[in-house]
């Protein structure tokens, strides 16, 4: 029987495999169809300042999405390697003119400039990308833990909104959760919105 470090590496290159095999095609529509769901939340009236990914890996592209939050005039974030506390993730403001480097992951972000942080707190909504994950809001990200311990420093009473955006081929039956593991209050694919 794997342990639950095995089974968890497994999960993960398995439905990496799956969502890097959407065609192009599919993609395109799965990225057309997210910005969809998102805009038809009730609650994105009353946020302002939200974070969300630039894609990588297969998952699920936020461009549309980001595009249609910049034309609601929504102040938007993108999360950065922080400079000084490894692990851990900042909040930059992402403009249209906003350049971009890459990270050590190869992953693109703004440089994190003082002016342009968001503490976390100070979030309305947050949607972050996942692996995997299953039907009570559990999230299986890359690996790193980055995101749980970012979303750890949260308050208990947070107005803040933790989304999980992700391809249905990722939802699983049951994942094998850890302590550190951050729940997730939705989980949205192009086809639904799951609440927990």
């Amino acid at each position: 029987m794997p342990t639950k470090t095995e089974q968890r590496k497994l999960l993960r290159q398995h439905i990496r495999q799956l969502r890097q095999q959407l065609s192009p095609a599919v993609q395109q529509q799965a990225a057309t169809a997210l910005a969809t769901q998102v805009l038809a939340l009730p609650q994105l009236a009353t946020c302002q300042h939200i974070a969300l990914y630039l894609a990588n890996d297969g998952e699920l592209d936020t461009l549309p999405l980001i595009q249609a939050l910049w034309q609601l005039g929504k102040t938007l974030y993108l999360p950065v390697l922080h400079p000084f506390a490894a692990g851990y993730l900042v909040f930059v403001q992402y403009q249209q003119h906003t350049r971009l480097y890459p990270n050590n992951f190869g992953i693109a972000e703004p440089l994190p400039e003082c002016h342009r942080l968001a503490p976390v707190k100070q979030l309305d909504m947050i949607f972050t990308p996942l692996v995997a994950f299953d039907a009570a809001g559990n999230r299986l990200g890359m690996g790193g833990g980055f995101y749980d311990r970012t979303l750890a420093q949260l308050p208990t009473d947070s107005h803040c909104q933790l989304i999980g955006l992700a391809h249905a081929c990722q939802q699983v039956d049951d994942l094998p959760c850890e302590s550190w593991d951050i729940p997730l209050q939705q989980i949205i694919t192009p086809e639904q919105v799951l609440k927990f």
